[in-house]
């Protein structure tokens, strides 16, 4: 965990920064953080959704979310007193779909009336790849905006500095951005195979990084060193990875390795405890001096699982496990972190 006083920044080049992790690492929660970073050094972002657990809702305490992009945060000022705005979309590939239709086919009143006749519903559940064809690709049409409009001319669409893609798990991440490659291979002409082409181009640019959530265990440090071998081997450009639910560190290495070669006396404890006058009972000094070896064992595997991590190469940060549990104070301080760091 490295720390960035001069404010150096690991990823000034990306627009797009896709955000995935094994289910219960908290990748959700690294997304919205990450967005707050973001705009707290004055972008405006915006916090995609494509799984349809409205997670984004949950943790910003709002109303379920539209296919609508909705202002649901700001970020703090930065040292020039500017401040950044967060807003979020859920992409759900339905309203996708009618968008792509009206869009690239000019169907708006005709695509309505094939969701109408569950059409809709059918191309998305059914054909092969269409779902993720769809998301990936809102996401594209968010990135690709112009950030300014044509002089004198006000179009009223929202324009982003970034966007944080709160991605499906890594299990799955390299064939969710790497569909619309298949398809191209299908599509040999038209506007599918010029869309899927174009969010390719950005995929596998300097433009987006992939950031991978894990926690300091052996199934999740490996299922991110799988997916960073899965994402490099697909041409797709991996970012850093967050270490996320860092135990607080409080014990010195030597104190740690006293516990967890139970060289520590708890008869010897209870003698200091009462000669500095603190009155204990025996019965709990020995359960928290179990408590203690505990823990020191379980350092030293988290020990050997960050040093897998390390050992993969690319920038690693580290956010804490808060005891309060997430909420907007939460997301606003794990995104005070990845700043320190240099993430954001």
């Amino acid at each position: 965990m490295t720390a960035h006083p001069d404010r150096t920044v690991d990823w000034p080049r990306v627009a797009l920064h896709v955000v995935t992790g094994k289910g219960g690492t908290g990748k959700s929660t690294v997304a919205a953080a990450l967005a707050l970073a973001l705009a707290s050094s004055g972008r405006n972002v915006l916090l995609c959704e494509v799984e349809g657990r409205q997670g984004i809702a949950r943790m910003f305490d709002v109303d379920p979310l539209p296919y609508e992009e909705r202002r649901i945060s700001k970020g703090a000022p930065d040292a020039s007193g500017r401040a950044g705005q967060v807003h979020a979309l859920h992409i759900d590939p339905e309203s996708a779909l009618l968008e792509y239709l009206a869009m690239y086919y000019r169907l708006g009143r005709a695509g309505k009336a094939l969701d109408r006749f569950g059409v809709i519903d059918f191309a998305t559940t059914v054909a092969p790849g269409v779902r993720d064809v769809l998301l990936t690709g809102k996401v594209y049409e968010a990135v690709q905006r112009p950030r300014r409009p044509e002089k004198g001319r006000n179009t009223g669409v929202l324009t982003y500095d970034a966007v944080v893609l709160d991605a499906p798990p890594t299990g799955r991440i390299s064939q969710f951005l790497g569909v619309n490659s298949e398809v191209a291979g299908l599509a040999k002409v038209g506007p599918v195979k010029t869309q899927a082409d174009k969010v390719m181009e950005l995929l596998r640019s300097p433009r987006t990084a992939v950031h991978l959530v894990t926690i300091l265990e052996e199934m999740p440090v490996q299922e991110t060193s799988d997916g960073i071998a899965e994402l490099r081997a697909a041409g797709l450009p991996v970012g850093g990875v967050v270490v996320n639910l860092v135990r607080p560190q409080a014990l010195s290495a030597g104190a740690l390795a006293q516990v967890r070669d139970d060289a520590v006396d708890p008869t010897a404890v209870i003698s200091d405890l009462k000669r500095a006058n603190v009155d204990v009972d025996a019965e709990l000094v020995r359960s928290l001096v179990e408590e203690a070896h505990d823990h020191a064992v379980r350092r030293r595997l988290e020990d050997g699982q960050r040093e897998l991590v390390l050992a993969e190469g690319v920038p690693t940060y580290e956010l804490p496990r808060l005891a309060s549990g997430i909420d907007r104070g939460a997301l606003v301080e794990l995104a005070q972190v990845l700043r320190n760091q240099g993430m954001a």
